[in-house]
């Protein structure tokens, strides 16, 4: 960047480009004008050799400024826009003065749009970039790494040690509290990761970690996690669930599949998709069904993604399939381990949790029929 703006500075169009700017700015410098107030009439007229008592009257009166005193001067703030009082200045100004303010209006349309577009991407570009070091620092210095990960536009390998969601880990980081990092990886014929688990177990928040690690490798930025290897993805795709339109005369279900038609039709071989709890609002023998459709689909389109679900069905679908488990602690079923661990899915290893939290465990339903 550094060459290119040298190059830049020193090309024939740039150098007229700056001569010309330079003979506008001098001319307009060096216009001279009074203002004259008079309750609520204000004259412009050009400035006539008036001689400025400033200084003196300042000098005069210095001798009896003891100690803090109150300074009565105005300060006229540093902004580029006008009121509609200075506006009117303005255009007295330009009136008294048609030939520096003409050569304004020729620069103008001579050069409509000057901006070199390579200065200008790289300007609003590297404000981007150093804007997210400095978000990154907040959450270094809480313990978490990032990386830079190592991108293939060959490779199908998907590899991340230690990776966390940016949205939950900056609310915890401010409250004191560590967020827990998880592991995955895909390799071979795997391509979708389908997870399970008990409700708050952090499953949305694994998907939403997945998404923004593609997206952030897409953009050239450092992830979050240790170690990252992704391939290069074209096309980014989600489908979280939405709350229903009340307005919407198709309703929620036919909105879920039109929305999934859609992302089908788009995707390729190398694009990216995060769903969370499709078909949600059907009953479970359709959601199976049209789950199982849905995912052949981007199987056969061999799409990276990842699936939530509440169906165990659709974690060991094919061999691109990987069923991921929200895990829970194993002596207080109800309590979650917020690790979402690589292993066939068990809907009841949290169910007696949930029989427990209702009152109907099989003792708590004797208990009351008895009374």
């Amino acid at each position: 960047m550094r060459e290119y703006l040298a190059e830049y500075v020193e090309s024939a169009s740039f150098q007229v480009l700056s001569q010309e700017a330079r003979t506008v700015k001098e001319g307009l410098a060096a216009i001279r004008y009074c203002v004259l107030i008079d309750d609520s009439n204000v004259t412009v007229r050009n400035y006539e050799a008036e001689t400025d008592y400033s200084a003196e009257v300042e000098d005069t009166f210095a001798i009896f400024k003891q100690g803090a005193v109150k300074d009565y001067r105005v300060a006229f703030p540093e902004t580029t826009e006008m009121n509609h009082v200075e506006a009117m200045i303005l255009d007295f100004v330009a009136r008294l003065n048609p030939a520096a303010f003409a050569a304004l209006d020729g620069f103008y349309a001579k050069h409509p749009t000057f901006t070199d577009r390579t200065v200008l991407d790289f300007d609003r570009g590297i404000q981007f970039y150093l804007s997210y070091f400095e978000y990154m620092a907040g959450f270094k210095s809480a313990g978490l790494h990032f990386c830079y990960p190592q991108v293939s536009d060959s490779s199908r390998e998907v590899l991340s040690r230690g990776g966390f969601d940016l949205a939950l880990a900056r609310k915890l980081v401010a409250a004191n509290v560590s967020p827990v990092s998880n592991d995955f990886q895909l390799s071979g014929a795997e391509r979708m990761m389908v997870v399970t688990g008990p409700n708050q177990g952090g499953k949305t928040t694994f998907a939403r970690a997945f998404g923004q690690l593609h997206f952030l490798a897409s953009l050239g930025c450092p992830v979050p996690g240790t170690e990252v290897r992704l391939p290069l993805v074209d096309r980014f795709f989600t489908h979280f669930d939405s709350e229903e339109n009340i307005n919407n005369p198709q309703g929620k279900l036919k909105d879920d599949l039109i929305r999934m038609r859609r992302i089908l039709e788009q995707s390729t071989p190398k694009s990216m998709v995060v769903m969370n709890e499709i078909f949600a609002s059907t009953s479970l023998e359709d959601a199976t069904l049209l789950g199982k459709n849905v995912l052949d689909g981007f199987a056969k389109l061999d799409v990276l993604g990842v699936c939530v679900t509440f169906l165990d069905e659709l974690s060991s679908l094919n061999e691109k399939t990987v069923s991921m488990v929200a895990t829970i602690v194993p002596e207080n079923p109800s309590q979650r381990t917020f690790r979402i661990t690589r292993m066939p899915a068990n809907g009841l290893s949290y169910a007696h949790a949930l029989a427990e939290k209702y009152h109907l465990t099989y003792e708590r339903l004797k208990e009351r029929i008895t009374r």
